[in-house]
């Protein structure tokens, strides 16, 4: 355990979709950054159309630069404020795939997820997304209700 300078959660990985769970998944994940020194990375999955050219998956890139944007920037001054590294990163295919993907390629320590879904079916199951990067990522995952 000495060996860790800065505590576990030195690289935090927080899925976002624009949802409200999903801001408040960033709020925890930079509130844990502020107290353990990581870093953050906000990342974005967009959905490709099925199949999908390599011109209509640049357009779907633009479309969700576009459509993420807003929800960055007012996540990157939270981050700024308190001066939590942050970097953003939107990719292209299946939100769970990708998650996992990018927290195993990028050496995260913790997923951080905002809770989806209402009805009685989605409570047990979470969401596919979040169930999925909770049974396959190979590092912690925390849903924020």
């Amino acid at each position: 355990m000495s060996g860790m300078r800065h505590g576990v959660f030195r690289r935090i990985l927080v899925g976002y979709d624009t949802s409200a769970q999903s801001h408040k998944a960033a709020a925890v994940a930079l509130s844990i950054a502020a107290c353990m020194d990581s870093e953050v990375l906000l990342f974005a999955v967009a959905r490709p159309p099925e199949p999908a050219t390599s011109v209509e998956l640049s357009a779907v890139l633009d479309d969700a630069r576009e459509h993420f944007e807003q929800g960055f920037k007012s996540i990157e001054s939270e981050a700024m404020k308190n001066g939590i590294r942050l970097t953003t990163q939107i990719a292209v295919g299946h939100p769970a795939e990708q998650i996992i993907h990018r927290a195993e390629a990028g050496g995260i320590d913790l997923v951080v997820l905002g809770r989806r879904g209402t009805s009685l079916f989605e409570k047990w199951i979470l969401g596919s997304v979040s169930e999925r990067v909770l049974r396959y990522a190979h590092c912690p995952v925390m849903v924020v209700r």
